[in-house]
């Protein structure tokens, strides 16, 4: 089997160590090969045959000569299996991970054997919806998609010492320096940042305990100059390297509106959704770069957020966002039952009013929905791109949000939490969200201490005919565009009939529904293979300008 672009991808940028060995190759399910880091369902897996809900994965593996010498410890780790996995190594059960989207480990030094191992992994995935589920849907239709089962990223091993490795880093950052917080199994370390300019800046620290830097001559990280700081840290046994940018995400009080600032500066969030769908991959795309040249194409019309939406992607996504200059705004991934009428149809058009309802599932929903809610902040916290997290969207598994917003946010006090995207606000948000389809109007911010946010919009149609799902009716919203022109048209009316004039009343984001088509859903700039941008890139350039001229009148004004 040909190596693919993942087995050359280094899985975890941020804490990267010397020691990687992938073992997608190789692999069956259910008794027949499998393309790893690809779902069944993908069809890039080339796996063939109905997907059920119990799936075995086999491998052998023999470990490279010299991979793990005396005194290291050799680490199985796995970036997601959706929806519960167990794990045995040469027939030893090693591991036991519930959840789809997060990643997991094991020491299996102890049950390695010398030449061939054998490596099993069951996963059972019924999309039980006591679980993030996102937007797989057994039935794919309209904006449910094909649900993804079992490993959908990559396997991999990694030898680190016994004493003094490098388990976890904690990165704070803002405008003049850094905090480290890194566990070293109570190894002392040293640190050596890279400065703008060839300087290096030394420290010393604690495992568990703190360290602040200052950082001379900060250079701040922004889309246009989207700036990272390189960094190694030690220890006698062990070195990582990481990096960490310089950046800030706060609000300000002004002309009777709350506005969002980077850096102190107002910035308005020019966005679109990202349902991290691909049409070879599914939940992942043929290669590592793709990320890049998605990131890129929204750059190239003028945009400088993707709102992630219900969907945890690989770190290499992360990654590229802040190399390249792109926010995000990372949705949780949701869990409960969304019911249409109720949760869509009646906010839309009738009352976007109701109280937590606390709907599907019962306390074992929730609990796994709060534990995953925080562990995806731990995962993620250290990447300078995110600027915000979204808790619910659309009333969707809808409860105790009050609660939750408190929760999470002294999990990470460093950015905006939308505790409810849309609809069914409840009193504790550090923003005021709406979401308009179907009509234009101009939105006001008449919440005190919260920033204005138009979490989604638009989401026109245009089918592009040799782009699309044949076997899929056509979905998307109002009445469908037949051309590039039309639906540049439709877009430029939006922004000019609601959200230009919205921005001198508060409103300080916009996210145009979507960067693609997913399968039937024909609403993005790009259709479903990337292979036809659907509008105009200078008259969308053109409206990016307009944004930003508008944000500097109304912030200038305030």
């Amino acid at each position: 089997m040909k190596e693919n672009a993942w087995d050359r991808h280094y899985p975890r940028p941020q804490l990267r160590r010397d020691s990687f060995y992938p073992l997608n190759q190789g692999w069956t399910l259910n008794g027949r090969p499998i393309r790893l880091p690809w779902p069944p369902q993908a069809p890039l897996s080339g796996w063939r045959g109905e997907v059920g809900e119990v799936l075995r994965y086999e491998t052998a593996f023999t470990l490279p000569e010299g991979f793990a010498p005396q005194g290291r410890r050799v680490l199985l780790h796995f970036g997601a299996v959706d929806q519960v996995a167990q794990v045995w190594v040469n027939g030893a059960p090693v591991v036991r991970h519930e959840g789809g989207y997060l990643p997991f480990s094991a020491d299996v030094t102890d049950v390695l054997v010398p030449g061939a191992n054998r490596l099993e992994v069951k996963a059972v995935d019924t999309l039980s919806h006591d679980y993030p589920y996102g937007k797989q849907h057994k039935r794919p239709h309209g904006m449910w998609y094909t649900p993804v089962s079992g490993i959908w990223q990559g396997v991999w091993l990694e030898a680190v010492p016994a004493r003094g490795a490098v388990a976890s880093l904690r990165l704070t950052a803002d405008l003049t320096g850094v905090s480290v917080e890194a566990d070293t199994g109570g190894a002392d370390y040293s640190l050596a940042i890279a400065l703008d300019g060839g300087q290096v800046l030394t420290a010393a620290g604690k495992s568990g305990t703190p360290l602040r830097l200052e950082v001379p001559q900060p250079r701040l990280w922004t889309p246009e100059d989207p700036y990272l700081y390189t960094m190694t840290i030690a220890t006698a046994t062990d070195q990582v390297e990481s990096y960490f940018a310089l950046r800030t995400v706060t609000t300000r009080e002004a002309g009777g509106h709350t506005w969002l600032c980077l850096n102190g500066t107002p910035i308005f969030l020019h966005g679109v959704l990202d349902q991290g769908y691909f049409q070879d991959g599914l939940f992942l795309p043929r290669d590592p770069e793709e990320y890049d040249r998605d990131i890129l194409r929204m750059k190239a019309l003028g945009f400088n957020t993707l709102r992630k939406h219900v969907k945890v992607e690989p770190e290499a996504f992360y990654c590229a966002c802040d190399r390249l200059g792109m926010l995000v705004v990372q949705d949780m991934v949701n869990s409960g039952e969304y019911r249409y009428v109720r949760d869509t149809v009646i906010p839309t058009f009738v009352s976007k009013k109701r109280g937590d309802l606390g709907v599907g599932g019962g306390e074992r929903r929730k609990l796994f929905f709060e534990r995953h809610c925080l562990d995806t902040v731990a995962h993620l916290q250290n990447h300078p791109c995110i600027v915000g997290w979204t808790i619910f969207n659309e009333g969707w598994g809808q409860y105790d949000s009050d609660r939750i917003y408190r929760l999470l946010k002294a999990a990470d006090p460093t950015r905006f939490f939308m505790t409810t995207s849309g609809w069914f606000a409840q009193r504790e948000s550090d923003v005021e969200s709406e979401h308009v389809y179907f009509n234009s109007r101009v939105l006001e911010g008449t919440r005190p201490g919260k920033f204005l946010f138009l979490s989604e919009c638009g989401g026109f149609s245009r089918r592009v005919e040799g782009h699309v799902a044949p076997e899929r009716k056509n979905y998307g919203y109002g009445e469908r565009c037949r051309s590039e022109r039309e639906l540049t048209a439709r877009i430029r009316e939006m922004y000019g009939g609601m959200v230009l004039p919205s921005i001198p009343r508060g409103l300080c984001g916009c996210v145009y529904t979507q960067l693609s088509d997913v399968e039937g859903e024909t609403n993005g700039l790009y259709t479903y293979d990337r292979a036809v941008r659907k509008v105009d890139q200078e008259a969308l350039l053109d409206i990016a300008g307009q944004v930003r001229d508008a944000l500097a009148r109304a912030a200038e004004n305030g």
